[in-house]
């Protein structure tokens, strides 16, 4: 059995000017202050001897690999990333960057969300991606409008009770 698996799916490089922001200072954050440090301690656990017992050296190699595959993963995505910093001309309808107040019609539960780019989604604080399945449903919808999402506990409906742009 083989590793290979296929690509998955290229998300949408579109980010908001606070994210695009983000993402560069954790770039800088690694390459300048986190890597330096690592590098520093792997160095001294190497200098202690026999590598293949050295728990200390093992964990800083692993650790390096996984700051250098964040930082070549930022380093490539974000001269790719499109910053839109202005709201859409109709305000009352959803696109990227609203700010969305829905109410599962089912249940009369509400949820507040925010439409934001895949690298800045944050579930704590109502972010959800632009390629989410609820954020492709809701988009060109309008207050009022009601629409189905097909989500992981399976399809539900919804109605639009509020569109916002900060």
């Amino acid at each position: 059995m083989s590793r290979w698996r296929p690509p998955s799916p290229s998300s949408t490089a579109i980010i908001t000017r606070d994210g695009f922001e983000r993402l560069k200072a954790e770039l800088d954050h690694l390459w300048h202050t986190v890597r330096p440090e690592v590098v520093k301690a792997l160095a001294a656990a190497a200098a202690e001897g026999d590598r293949s017992e050295n728990a200390e050296y093992t964990y800083r190699k692993k650790q390096l690999g996984e700051i250098d595959r964040r930082a070549r993963y930022l380093s490539k995505r974000i001269p790719v990333l499109k910053v839109v910093e202005a709201a859409p001309s109709q305000r009352d309808a959803v696109f990227f960057g609203a700010t969305i107040e829905l109410e599962n019609v089912d249940t009369g539960d509400t949820v507040r969300y925010r439409i934001v780019g895949p690298d800045e989604t944050d579930a704590r604080r109502g972010w959800i991606s632009i390629d989410s399945p609820l954020a492709r449903a809701v988009l060109k919808k309008r207050v009022d409008d009601e629409f189905d999402a097909e989500l992981p506990g399976g399809r539900t409906r919804f109605a639009v009770i509020a569109v916002g742009y900060d």
